[in-house]
């Protein structure tokens, strides 16, 4: 059952696609003022930047948009709560993806869905691809398949890969879950964390929270099937099927927990879920037995898996979801445009784990300097500060870690990002002020 302010949502959102036809273009960013202008920004001008090009490949970082150009990709087989609804169907979301890329980090973006169901032709047209782009996001691919494809591709390609499902949400909840626990007094090293769902956001959280101090044992995770632990019946056939999801049953859960969602929340400090849309996946009297003040991160989309003030019935001290209309919205939006203007910025040939971690801790930083409150432990999306010093700390993270082709001054790169997000937005006011834009 959805509520009215969702299909609210949905009629508006039909309404406004249909009306604009979509929405993003393409439009120039040169000035062209007589037939001259073609001569030199078309041909026989343009003959002089591709031969520079074809003596230095690299050069097109410098002499095209390709420095500033990603390609949001996807098969469209796990399309946000939607599931395996197709290419085409996808465009929406990708579209949208682009558009955010653009307003909150400056950042050029091609929604680009693929009929590629097979992982190794995925992998292929992504490889083919890499001369017109300085980074690729990929979107909506279902598990395990995912995981492979993100592994491989980061293997071959000399540019930034960043699967938003996995990295990004896990970025953004790591965020949300440090300042969590500030604000209850408990240690990331301490707590148990209960896992619902074992897809790809909710195993790339994981392994990211531990990264970040977690202990593996002090994890419970719980798939379709319940609880993993490394005496599973389907544990063998787990390390061919999804060795991802493999890999965290044998290492966490050190207790070996059996059941479900119940026997996962028992004695928890915090629950983490990115399951299937609810309400009713988690019930009120599973969140009463866990620990006190305990944190409840319902993420699934577009209904949470337990409605946030159910849960505050229940006793839970801090709620989040993963839509904006509710507080604490954690969402990945909150991550990929500004990680995406900091490695482009410096030419970063890849996003490590490191620079991810530095993202929540600004993320974190950012909302902590602002006052955290129970209803504000991340920043929202309509701060673009935040994005602007995510985006220089990423950078300058590519920096020290050496996977940065450009080495910028701290100063420089805010300089740039600053003026790079802002003009985004500013030329959005001049169109709509202009009527350009109704």
């Amino acid at each position: 059952m959805k509520s009215n302010s969702t299909d609210q949502w949905y009629d508006l959102s039909l309404k406004i696609h249909r009306s604009y036809g979509g929405k993003i273009e393409v439009i120039p960013k040169v000035p062209i003022k007589s037939l001259q202008d073609f001569s030199i920004l078309y041909t026989p001008g343009v003959a002089q930047p591709s031969r520079v090009i074809s003596r230095d490949p690299d050069q097109s970082f410098l002499l095209t948009s390709r420095w500033n150009m990603i390609a949001v990709v996807t098969d469209g087989t796990r399309v946000l709560g939607l599931g395996d609804i197709g290419p085409e169907a996808s465009y929406p979301v990708m579209e949208g993806k682009a558009l955010l890329f653009k307003y909150l980090g400056g950042v050029d973006a091609i929604p680009l869905p693929i009929r590629a169901r097979d992982p190794d032709t995925f992998i292929d047209i992504v490889k083919s691809i890499e001369p017109a782009f300085g980074g690729i996001n990929l979107e909506d691919i279902e598990s395990p398949k995912c995981f492979y494809i993100l592994e491989k591709l980061r293997e071959s390609l000399e540019i930034p890969i960043w699967h938003d499902d996995q990295q990004g949400t896990a970025t953004a909840i790591l965020a949300g879950l440090i300042n969590a626990l500030k604000l209850v007094g408990k240690k990331l090293s301490e707590v148990v964390i209960a896992f619902i769902g074992a897809g790809a956001s909710n195993i790339a959280t994981a392994n990211l929270v531990i990264k970040a101090g977690a202990k593996p044992g002090n994890i419970i995770m719980v798939d379709s099937k319940g609880i993993l632990y490394h005496e599973r019946e389907d544990i063998d056939s787990l390390m061919f099927s999804n060795r991802w999801k493999y890999d965290l049953a044998i290492k966490t859960n050190s207790e070996q927990r059996k059941g479900g969602i119940p026997e996962a929340l028992k004695g928890a400090d915090v629950v983490i879920a990115a399951s299937r849309p609810g309400p009713g996946i988690i019930k009120k009297e599973w969140i009463r037995a866990m620990n006190d003040d305990p944190i409840v991160f319902a993420l699934a989309n577009p209904v949470p898996e337990i409605w946030p003030w159910e849960a505050k019935e229940a006793g839970a001290r801090i709620i989040a979801t993963g839509r904006s209309d509710f507080p604490n919205q954690i969402n990945n939006s909150l991550v990929f445009p500004s990680v995406f203007r900091g490695v482009l910025s410096v030419r970063a040939k890849t996003i490590s784990d490191d620079m991810a971690l530095e993202a929540a801790y600004s993320l974190a930083r950012f909302a902590e300097n602002k006052g955290l409150r129970e209803d504000y432990i991340v920043p929202r999306m309509d701060e673009l500060d935040t994005y602007i010093q995510v985006a220089v700390d990423v950078a300058l993270k590519a920096i020290d870690t050496g996977v940065a082709r450009v080495k910028k001054s701290k100063k420089d790169l805010y300089d740039e990002v600053v003026r790079l997000i802002r003009s985004a937005k500013s030329k959005l006011d001049a169109l709509m002020n202009m009527g350009l834009i109704q």
